[in-house]
């Protein structure tokens, strides 16, 4: 239950309560709120808010649920059934992502192809295929691999300066409207180990190579060549879940290695990121280092908590959401939010009654209330009536 209640937690910031903070800070505007507003908001480039462990935690958690997922395919159906399975989850996850993105409302080449769901597709995926075919120990080293392998890539490998010159900001005209050409693709000047944003070799790769719309104009956050780390994040909750299967490890021995591993993994990280930057835009090695040390303390205090203390009235909330998460974050997507749902309850002259009647700022808040308890709700019809809808 722990891993359903994290993963509900995750979702639970996603859904609407990052919404609620702002409400209360823009309300108060104290020094308290404002420090959680701006913690529920991404770095801008370089550097950790508690935002930038949203996506990799549930990455994490992927790999977590994917050990007893797989392992019970294998044992039970055996391997092909395993990789039929991975193969089908990952394809129709990707789609979704696609979807997710705006499918195809808009016409080539204004169709993103790479996303959050893209990502977790293919982390999984690759995992996934890993987890079948490798032991632990040859899980360890190519997660070791693939970090060090993508630190020594945007270090060492020289990629063309693409930044426009006065020459080549010239107006275009594409697709029927009017755009200032922001790449020097000709430019033959070439840098290398710089991170900075959009100049670096990640970003190149995506500017050069990654077809349709970018999330980022020219280069997309969840890119081609940032997917390598992704997997690592991935497999790195596969080393947890391998952990918390181990029946000869007791409960208390299980909390320890996972809170000493993700104080030594955020240490590292940290220091990592003194020559390779702690940056969730291009994922790099010394992120996935501190995002999965602070996934592996959090996985720890749920699990102790949940599965250990069986505390678990406080967390049955999240146990609905993490249960059909994929479902809630499209519902979400679809509703433009479930703020945008709430709207039609308590939007228009209710909001103004409340601004007038208690506080500035008070009817946003009651609006974000009433998303997280629409979210909530949902979560739980689904429950109740055991609906699991699941890839």
């Amino acid at each position: 239950m722990s891993v359903d209640a994290l993963r509900g937690f995750d979702m639970f910031w996603i859904i609407g309560a990052d919404s609620l903070v702002y409400a209360l800070n823009d309300m108060s505007r104290t020094q308290p709120t404002k420090f959680l507003a701006n913690q529920l908001d991404h770095a801008d480039w370089a550097g950790f808010h508690f935002y930038d462990l949203i996506f990799p935690l549930f990455v994490f958690i992927v790999g977590v649920s994917l050990v007893f997922s797989l392992g019970k395919t294998i044992a039970n159906a055996g391997r092909a059934e395993a990789l039929k399975r991975v193969v089908i989850r990952s394809v129709l996850l990707f789609a979704l992502g696609i979807f997710y993105s705006g499918g195809f409302s808009h016409p080539w080449p204004d169709i993103r192809l790479m996303g959050v769901l893209n990502r977790i597709a293919l982390a999984y995926f690759f995992a996934g295929l890993l987890f079948c075919f490798c032991r632990l120990r040859t899980l360890i080293a190519i997660c070791a691999g693939l970090l060090a392998g993508y630190w020594a890539l945007m270090t060492f490998i020289p990629f063309p300066d693409v930044r426009p010159t006065p020459q080549t900001q010239i107006i275009e005209k594409e697709s029927g409207f009017t755009k200032i050409s922001q790449l020097n693709m000709a430019s033959t000047n070439l840098l290398r180990g710089t991170f900075l944003k959009g100049v670096n070799l990640s970003n190149y790769i995506d500017q050069k190579y990654l077809p349709g719309r970018k999330y980022d104009g020219t280069w997309d956050p969840e890119g081609i060549l940032s997917t390598l780390p992704a997997i690592g994040t991935c497999l790195l909750g596969v080393f947890a879940g391998f952990l918390l299967k181990n029946q000869k490890v007791k409960d208390h021995r299980k909390v320890i290695y996972l809170l000493s591993f993700g104080i030594a993994s955020v240490a590292l990280g940290w220091l990592c990121g003194i020559q390779f930057p702690v940056i969730k835009k291009i994922w790099t090695s010394s992120y996935v280092l501190v995002a999965g040390g602070y996934s592996a303390i959090l996985l720890g205090v749920f699990y102790q908590i949940v599965d250990v203390w069986k505390w678990r009235k406080w967390c049955r909330p999240f146990v609905w959401i993490g249960m059909n998460s994929i479902t809630i974050y499209l519902t979400g997507d679809i509703l433009n939010g479930f703020d945008g749902l709430a709207e039609r309850f308590a939007g228009g002259d209710i909001k103004t009654f409340f601004d007038m009647s208690v506080t500035e700022g008070f009817g946003e808040l009651m609006i974000s209330i009433v998303g997280l308890l629409l979210a909530f709700w949902l979560a739980h019809f689904l429950y109740k009536r055991k609906i699991f809808l699941r890839l």
